[in-house]
């Protein structure tokens, strides 16, 4: 995800007059726009889909860190430990 400068920044003026001409945008182009208030950054539009891979990658980068860092707190079990936690918690929807 690339932001243009010349196409992706654009006045909340010009969003107000054309909304529906930058939603038909953001579902062909996939890609964020910004919009600008007084010239400064106030938001950013994007395609649903983009939003929800985004989200997902984002999540999954935060799972992975966490567990990057138990394992440098020492905080894993062995393959025998995980098979009986997990089997220890399963027991509990039998």
């Amino acid at each position: 995800m690339n932001i243009s400068i010349s196409k992706d920044i654009e006045p909340l003026s010009a969003f107000r007059k054309k909304s529906a001409d930058f939603i038909n945008r953001l579902k062909k182009d996939k890609q964020p726009i910004i919009l600008t208030q007084h010239g400064k950054s106030a938001a950013v539009l994007m395609d649903v889909a983009e939003y929800e891979r985004v989200s997902k990658k984002l999540d999954l980068l935060e799972d992975l860190l966490e567990a990057k860092q138990q394992v440098q707190q020492g905080k894993t079990y062995t393959m025998e430990e995980a098979k009986e936690r997990i089997d220890k918690h399963l027991s509990k929807w039998k």
